[in-house]
This record gives structure tokens, C-alpha cells and sequence, in this order.
């Protein structure tokens, strides 16, 4: 059986998080719609808490 395709919205909330812990800016989102746009940001935020926190080496 062929694997179905993440949902868009989380495949940007996950590239966002990856971004966020990779330290890239906010700046370089790669998304212009509001919703994908909204869910890439939450998981930038998302890291940027967990680096602040400690989880991630900077």
C-alpha cells in the first residue's frame, strides 16, 4: 500500500519547527498563504520555546 501524504498543514508546522531549531529567522518562511504561513510560524514558535528551555544546543 502506498503511504498517504502528511496533511499540508502539518508538513509546515514540522518544516517551521525544524527551521526554529535549525535557529533561521522567522523572516524566511517559505509560505505565503495565511493558514500555512500560521501553522510554518506555530512550529518556528514551537522550537524557539523548546531551544529557550534548553532542549536544543544552540
Amino acid at each position: 500500500m502506498k503511504r498517504q501524504k502528511r496533511d499540508r498543514l502539518e508538513r509546515a508546522n514540522s518544516q517551521g519547527f525544524k527551521a526554529g531549531v535549525a535557529g533561521r529567522s522567522k523572516e524566511l518562511c517559505p509560505y505565503q498563504g495565511n493558514d500555512v504561513r500560521s501553522e510554518w510560524l506555530g512550529g518556528w514558535r514551537d522550537a524557539m520555546e523548546a531551544r529557550n528551555d534548553g532542549y536544543f544546543n544552540r
